[in-house]
């Protein structure tokens, strides 16, 4: 990676889950901030990622979508090894991809070995796998990594219990990887609030998603919900600051002041 501060131009970077919501606005940020290719990975949403691929292509960046289940190592290996026959480096990595489901925290019986298998194996092992694939070519290019943490995992609230152990899993898996990849590669993590996507929509139906929204921006000191966008913004906030490992960043606007 282009080791000045202030820059991404000539990068190489992957981001998991890239096809939608916060995966796509990163990597919009990427290709705007000159990055040279992005690799969106993908798990189902084909169609999304190839549409994210348009996008950054338009946007003269070189771009491909490249299929994974991250919980997988060895997918997640596939992936990284294709990375760099494609590229030749890798400079950045976004851990983004990640799976929920909607489950009252009072309702201990509802949650099942299969929800705590998917939510683990996605947003912590998959996280993890996608480190471990890349820490060679990450030191080599004494890049970054952001993983998409979420303010559940600082405190009891969450669409799950499983979900919310998951982020605050996440935000330990960041401290530990910036220890053991020091002082080649900086690990860093972001705690969005919550977020105007279709994630949400999917997730508690629109008309829900509206209501949780509006109920949110006024407990909020900014007035608003976060968009992907403002995710993206601190992201590559955290990629170009190069003294900077093991911390994260809430990007809530403010919402935590009043916790």
């Amino acid at each position: 990676m282009n080791n000045s501060p202030s820059t991404l131009a000539g990068s190489v970077a992957l981001v998991t889950g890239g096809g939608t919501g916060i995966g796509r606005a990163v990597c919009e940020a990427l290709a705007a901030a000159d990055a040279r290719a992005i690799v969106v990975n993908y798990s189902r949403s084909v169609d999304d990622a190839e549409a994210t691929v348009a996008a950054i292509q338009n946007a003269g960046c070189q771009a491909v979508a490249i299929k994974a289940d991250v919980a997988n190592r060895d997918e997640v290996e596939a992936m990284i090894a294709d990375t760099l026959t494609r590229f030749g480096t890798l400079d950045v990595l976004v851990n983004n991809a990640g799976v929920t489901r909607l489950i009252p925290h009072t309702d201990l019986d509802a949650v099942t070995d299969e929800d705590w298998d998917a939510m683990l194996g996605v947003n912590v092992r998959g996280a993890f796998n996608c480190v471990r694939a890349a820490a060679p070519a990450l030191k080599a290019s004494r890049g970054a990594v952001v993983n998409v943490a979420s303010t559940a995992g600082h405190r009891a609230s969450g669409t799950s219990i499983p979900y919310s152990v998951s982020k605050a899993g996440m935000l330990q898996l960041t401290r530990l990887l910036a220890g053991a990849l020091a002082p080649e590669v900086r690990v860093n993590s972001v705690s969005p609030g919550a977020v105007d996507s279709r994630w949400l929509d999917e997730l508690l139906g629109a008309a829900a998603a509206a209501e949780n929204a509006e109920r949110e921006a006024s407990a909020t000191p900014l007035g608003r919900i976060a968009r992907p966008s403002d995710v993206a913004q601190a992201v590559l906030g955290l990629l170009t600051s190069e003294f900077v490992t093991g911390q994260d960043l809430i990007v809530d606007g403010g919402k935590h002041l009043l916790y």
